[in-house]
């Protein structure tokens, strides 16, 4: 017979991803047990099955929005890796980049104070606001991640985003079809932290 503490170490323990993103992580348009994030949790049933993922995202956040958001969350789930996928909504917007870049700091800082691993998905817009703004836009995910100590991941559109029959009508969110690749593409950087 065994005593209860064998049978605590029979079980795995359970550790949580949480994935505070936009429409991006939150299936926009499609079903969302097609979205990447369902499929991300889909894979690691298979190869980490210590490991189930929670979505926290929520279509047209912005990076204040995830900031808010964020406290109850850590302390309701005490997730083991956090994923950051957040931003874009802020650079269509025109939101000042200063900003933006703090918010992800702070989500990552705020992540690791309750012991977290932290990846940040990079996001890119359009170049409708000009170079200037456009460029460090791009820069900020990687000055966060410096700043913070967190993972900077890849841009999780990559093969995506150009490819009019990846991306539904209104050339902003990827369809069903592009989900495995945008797993594909965070898998890449999530790997190295499981």
């Amino acid at each position: 017979m065994l005593s209860l503490s064998s049978q605590a170490s029979a079980e795995p323990e359970q550790h949580s991803i949480l994935v505070l993103g936009d429409s991006i992580s939150a299936a926009y348009g499609i079903d969302l047990e097609t979205g990447w994030v369902a499929l991300l949790d889909d894979k690691l049933t298979r190869s980490h099955p210590s490991y189930h993922v929670i979505n926290a995202s929520i279509s047209g956040d912005t990076t204040a929005g995830g900031l808010r958001r964020l406290p109850e969350l850590l302390t309701r789930h005490e997730p083991a890796i956090v994923i950051i996928e957040l931003g874009g909504n802020d650079g269509l917007r025109g939101y000042p980049i200063k900003q933006l870049r703090q918010n992800i700091e702070q989500m990552a800082q705020l992540s690791q104070a309750q012991g977290a691993r932290v990846l940040i998905l990079p996001m890119e817009i359009p170049p409708n606001l000009g170079k200037v703004y456009t460029d460090a836009f791009r820069q900020s995910f990687a000055s966060a991640a410096e700043s913070s100590g967190a993972h900077l991941g890849e841009f999780p559109l990559t093969d995506v985003a150009l490819d009019p029959n990846l991306m539904q009508r209104d050339g902003i969110h990827p369809t069903a079809a592009a989900q495995p690749l945008i797993l594909e593409r965070v898998w890449q950087s999530l790997e190295q932290l499981l």
